[in-house]
């Protein structure tokens, strides 16, 4: 049954190049990765080795702590790579598909959902890690309506696929009841925490999973058909995008194919690769919490979306004190801040359809890092019934025991991003907040 929300609180950042509803077939990608940094609180173990043939579904890394908790190759192939970082920390299983290669089912469609290799789509707060099976959690949550710039339209992307959702919701049904929600009002309404906040928050103690309504697709196809097969439809657009459009793919796949035809310069001499990509930051995910990534990188494991925005790199002539008719301003510093307070009726009155001033986004944090300020913006943007300013200094300062209290249990990094994105004093607020859950997390296991 889909519940509805209402969310007053929040923000909706008019960046530019919403993508079409065009769909791209790009399951012809050839190479794909798994991402153990991805994922929250994973300790990988490997359990393949480079040039090892795989099918999907099979298991390529387990948890040190917990070997249930696997993540599986996302196509049939060989292992190409094995990817390690400094003091030799895995970061990515890549794959190269094998065309035609054996595709046999791992699981019959009677097989426990906790050893299927579709597990680690379920999330769990507080903490985000993958769904521990051994926890019996209050509720499960779907969010129907993803409400990030340029995320793309869930009813889009799961035109088709009505029957796997079903079955994918019925199977999740067995663990607790499943709440699919569309939520009304500025972003953050769609995220999980905020949907978690309105219905039914979480206390010490309590847990409440979560699944990406794609997902719970890829959930039901499994339990319909034994096929491990995890497709997504993602949104590539934002304002460096050249043509910004729909993409079908498989999770983890390469984006080399995609960045060459979203910023690839007709103008670039063709003695060089004709691609310029120096003043274009890739970011897998939201542009407000999503990750960089190389014009040769891999989709986040838990991504849907791909953003093209122009790099930060240069400094406007004479900064803040100029109107800046184009830039995006929350705290009214530029007068398009102003312009932003008039209602679309009157604009329209004007002639004109919807606001007619254009902002500029680029990844300019315009100025330096500066001492923590009390502003009282954060509580326009932040709609849980939490303090974030006094939570997020409980988080710097390491208190515990007051951050329980102030509700750190309810929040994620992401229900900050907006946060961060308004703070005048350029503060990390997501890494604060993520070090100070790991900092608990690690407590709580210990």
């Amino acid at each position: 049954m889909l519940e509805t929300i209402k969310i007053k609180k929040g923000l909706d950042l008019p960046i530019g190049g919403e993508p079409l509803k065009d769909l791209v077939d790009a399951r012809s990608i050839e190479r794909y990765a798994v991402k153990p940094p991805d994922v929250v609180g994973f300790t990988p173990r490997l359990l393949v080795a480079e040039g090892d043939s795989v099918v999907a579904g099979q298991p390529l890394v387990e948890d040190k702590n917990d070997s249930r908790l696997t993540l599986p190759s996302p196509v049939s192939g060989t292992v190409e790579a094995i990817v390690r970082g400094e003091k030799r920390k895995l970061l990515e299983i890549i794959v190269k598909k094998v065309e035609n290669a054996n595709h046999s089912q791992l699981s019959t469609p009677n097989s426990p959902l906790t050893t299927s290799p579709v597990w680690w789509m379920i999330k769990e707060r507080p903490f985000g890690t993958i769904a521990n099976p051994d926890h019996k959690p209050k509720g499960i949550y779907v969010s129907m309506r993803d409400t990030n710039p340029l995320a793309p339209d869930l009813s889009y992307a799961l035109k088709g696929r009505e029957h796997e959702f079903e079955a994918g919701v019925k199977a999740l049904e067995a663990f607790a009841t499943v709440h699919c929600v569309k939520a009304e009002g500025p972003h953050p309404a769609g995220n999980i925490g905020t949907i978690v906040a309105a219905l039914d928050p979480i206390n010490k103690g309590e847990y409440v999973w979560s699944v990406n309504a794609q997902d719970v697709a890829n959930i039901g196809h499994w339990c319909l058909t034994g096929e491990y097969r995890p497709e997504r439809i993602i949104a590539v657009g934002g304002p460096a995008a050249r043509t910004p459009h729909y993409y079908r793919v498989i999770c983890g796949a390469c984006l080399q194919r995609i960045t060459e035809a979203q910023v690839t310069n007709p103008e670039y001499p063709a003695d060089g690769e004709g691609l310029t990509f120096d003043h274009t930051r890739i970011i897998s995910g939201s542009p407000l919490s999503g990750s960089r990534v190389e014009a040769d990188g891999f989709l986040g494991m838990y991504d849907q979306q791909v953003c093209f925005i122009e790099e930060g790199d240069h400094y406007d002539f004479m900064g803040w004190l100029m109107p800046g008719i184009k830039k995006f301003s929350f705290s009214k510093t530029f007068l398009s801040g102003f312009a932003r307070l008039l209602p679309t009726s009157l604009w329209r009155m004007a002639g004109f359809d919807g606001n007619p001033l254009p902002t500029e986004f680029n990844t300019n944090v315009h100025g330096s890092v500066r001492p923590f300020l009390f502003t009282g913006s954060f509580e326009r943007v932040f709609p849980f019934d939490i303090y974030p300013l006094q939570l997020i200094k409980a988080c710097i300062v390491g208190d515990v025991e007051l951050q329980e209290k102030l509700g750190i249990y309810e929040v994620e990094p992401e229900d900050f991003a907006l946060c961060e994105f308004i703070d005048p004093s350029k503060t990390e607020i997501q890494t604060i907040i993520r070090e100070a859950l790991e900092v608990l997390r690690k407590e709580a296991i210990a």
